[in-house]
Parts: C-alpha cells; structure tokens; sequence
C-alpha cells in the first residue's frame, strides 16, 4: 500500500533528518513520545537562563533575610476548576481539564482552594524534580506580640506577571493567605544588579482587589 505525502510533511521530515546527523548543532529529544530535534545553542540558552533565575532568586531570598524575615520556600499553588468541578491544567497556551483534556476558555477558569504544587518528571535525569510552588517564597516578620507580617514574594527578573499569576495573587489576597504580595525584579545600576520589589496591588492597580 502506498501512502501519499504532501510536500510540507515531506519537507519537515527531511528537515529532522537533516538535523538528527547533525550533532554537533542539534540534540534530539523525546516531548509526548514524538521525537524532535532542537539547536544546542537554544538549550545552552535556556540553561543559562535558569541558572541566572536560580542565582538571582537566591540573591532575593538573603536580601529578604538581612531585612529580618524568614524565608521559606512556598510548596502550594492556586487550584483551577470549571463550573463542573473538573480541575484544570495549563498545557502550553492551553487550559484543559485533567480527565477528559477539555480546552476551558480563561474567562470561565474558576481560581478556588490551595493546592499542593505538582513536582516535574525530569526524563533526562529519570527522576522527579520538587517544583516550586506560587508564589516563590513566604515571607514572615514578628511585627508586636501576636501579630505577624505574612508576605509573599514572587521572582521575576523582568518583574512582569502573566494573566493566570495575577489572579492567583488577587486570590491569595481576597482570601487574606498573605497579607501583601511583593513582585521582586532586577534592576540594573551601572554594572550591578539590585532588587527593586513591586506590591502586587500598587502595580497592577485595584482591578485585582474584589
């Protein structure tokens, strides 16, 4: 039996071929059983990228510490749900529910329920990687007698939260789980880089705050 290939297929195929003989410039890696090839350059790029987040979470983390305040690693995250109570998950630039993989428009995500946050299989390494939870850290600081100051802080270099973290902190906040929410970013003065910390509710106004 002869199968037909259009020549945009055929093309693609080609491509991949061309670049898994191509080691030097190409690694070929496993994504939902298809195998793809991807440039190394891009994945020295990528692994740069993390390292510089990693070092510059850790450069928040002691600053937080050296201005009196615990710091712990925050494990949880903000749940989602339809309106039929199925849990939803984020798979690329899609929302979809966890059983039947559903697509749920953004506008009808209901945020609802702490929830711990989900470790990540790495298949490089064959095992599973603890993740982080959202927001990074908690951060807390004895005000007078029984009274605390409960803050979480988020990490980002750019200091730019998307869509879904933003209404992950206004839930947080509603439901008054931490008492502010800091956005920390890099900031760069001359040849060094310092951290500015943005409040949630000041920077993206009180859209949020329901």
């Amino acid at each position: 039996m002869k199968y037909k290939i259009s020549k945009g297929h055929k093309k693609e195929i080609m491509k991949r071929i061309k670049e898994a003989g191509d080691p030097d410039n190409y690694k070929v890696v496993w994504k939902e059983g298809v195998p793809k090839t991807i440039e190394k350059k891009i994945i020295r790029r990528g692994k740069k990228a993390k390292s510089s987040g990693r070092n510059f979470e850790l450069k928040v983390r002691r600053d937080l510490e050296k201005k009196g305040r615990i710091v712990d690693k925050w494990s949880n995250n903000v749940g989602m749900w339809n309106k039929e109570g199925d849990q939803i998950t984020k798979s690329k630039d899609k929302y979809l529910t966890q059983k039947t993989k559903k697509e749920v428009p953004f506008d009808k995500i209901i945020f609802d329920k702490i929830i711990p946050a989900k470790n990540k299989f790495n298949p490089f390494k064959k095992a599973m990687m603890l993740s982080s939870g959202f927001p990074d850290f908690i951060s807390i600081k004895h005000i007078h007698d029984e009274m605390y100051s409960v803050i979480g802080v988020e990490v980002k270099i750019n200091g730019i939260l998307s869509k879904i973290e933003k209404e992950k902190c206004a839930w947080y906040l509603r439901n008054k789980i931490f008492s502010q929410i800091w956005i920390a970013k890099a900031v760069k003065k001359g040849r060094k880089i310092e951290i500015k910390y943005d409040d949630f509710l000041e920077k993206y106004g009180k859209k949020y705050e329901k």
